[in-house]
């Protein structure tokens, strides 16, 4: 759902980090790597990147990707080749070979650089478009990967600014267990979109797309639900965050959700008793009805379903997106559901 204000209370310091972000001028550096890393039981490699340098923060980093994501901006909707080439990007780097990922990406204009947590240690890619000038004119998003593991699960961003300070949600589970994946939408659920490009040449198209075509929670033909499609066939459980205006539920804080189907219900149960030790509000759509915040016809939770992969689909209230202190409560309790996601269990 969409958030009115703009919010103006700090970034949780909670959800903050000095990262580190290997010094190669530009989005598409990434070395190839000497040689794969150790495979994790599902057969997914995530190392062998190159050693970083130098520092970013990466909420703050992620925020200033996601303050340039408005209303007003653009998106175009992407081809089918387009679309593969960056979900095959994510498989060959989940498979250990960032060389592979790279040359890939590169064929749609994407890159991969590696960042790296300097408080915890922690490294991450980053898979983006190789330009500024491309994220503005596209608004495909990114991508970030925990290294230095097999991948486990995902966190997926579908309505940055839309949705207020959701990605902080990312941003927080991603820093909070091991072996996360986060997708991050790259327009505004209500940007001005266009058509793709012509398959055989390439040619621009000028014409409009359809009204909802960057709302990338229920499109399946854009490069969030191409990745997000390619981690569900890894059998990666996610979560989708997601922001509501008090008013639509004004006696709840959170809208849990296992979505279209049900092997997310333990789970959600779970989240849902997290929630309550934080002491917020959830409203349980398996207990009862929680308006139109309930997350059965978003196309990542539909093709979740479709291959029995846990899906959650979590809304937030401003209220708490507004208070770091609640922010970061929300944030707790969703770590103790991917925590157990870390470890291999779901």
């Amino acid at each position: 759902m969409k958030s009115k204000p703009v919010f103006t209370a700090p970034v949780a310091s909670a959800l903050l980090g000095a990262l580190t972000l290997t010094a190669l001028g530009g989005l598409a550096g990434c070395a190839p790597a000497p040689a794969p890393g150790r495979a994790g039981t599902d057969g997914s490699r995530a190392s062998g990147m190159p050693a970083p340098a130098g520092s970013v923060d990466l909420g703050q980093w992620i925020t200033s990707f996601t303050d340039r994501v408005t209303q007003d901006g653009h998106y175009r909707v992407p081809t089918p080749g387009e679309r593969r080439a960056v979900a095959d990007g994510v498989r060959l780097l989940l498979d250990g070979d960032p060389s592979g990922a790279e040359r890939k990406l590169a064929t749609v204009g994407y890159g991969l650089r590696t960042l790296a947590d300097r408080a915890g240690g922690r490294r991450y890619a980053e898979i983006a478009d190789a330009t500024k000038d491309g994220e503005a004119t596209r608004g495909w998003g990114r991508v970030y990967v925990a290294l230095g593991g097999p991948a486990r699960w995902a966190v997926q961003v579908p309505h940055p600014t839309a949705d207020q300070r959701t990605e902080q949600l990312g941003v927080g589970l991603l820093r909070g267990a091991p072996g996360g994946v986060l997708v991050l939408a790259g327009a505004h659920r209500a940007a001005a979109a266009t058509a793709p490009r012509t398959e055989g040449d390439g040619t621009p198209s000028d014409a409009p797309a359809d009204g909802d075509a960057a709302d990338v929670a229920h499109r399946a033909d854009s490069v969030f639900a191409a990745v997000s499609d390619a981690l569900a066939d890894r059998r990666l459980p996610a979560v989708q965050v997601h922001g509501f205006a008090d008013s639509s539920l004004p006696d709840h804080d959170v809208v849990v959700s296992p979505g279209k189907g049900d092997a997310g219900l333990p789970d959600a149960r779970r989240l849902s008793a997290a929630l309550r030790r934080e002491d917020l509000r959830a409203c349980e759509v398996w207990q009862r009805y929680c308006g139109r915040l309930e997350g059965r016809t978003n196309v990542e939770g539909d093709y979740a379903d479709t291959v029995g992969v846990p899906f959650l689909h979590v809304e937030h209230s401003r209220r708490v997106r507004a208070d770091d202190q609640l922010l970061a409560s929300a944030v707790r309790a969703l770590t103790d559901v991917v925590k157990r996601w870390a470890a291999g269990r779901t």
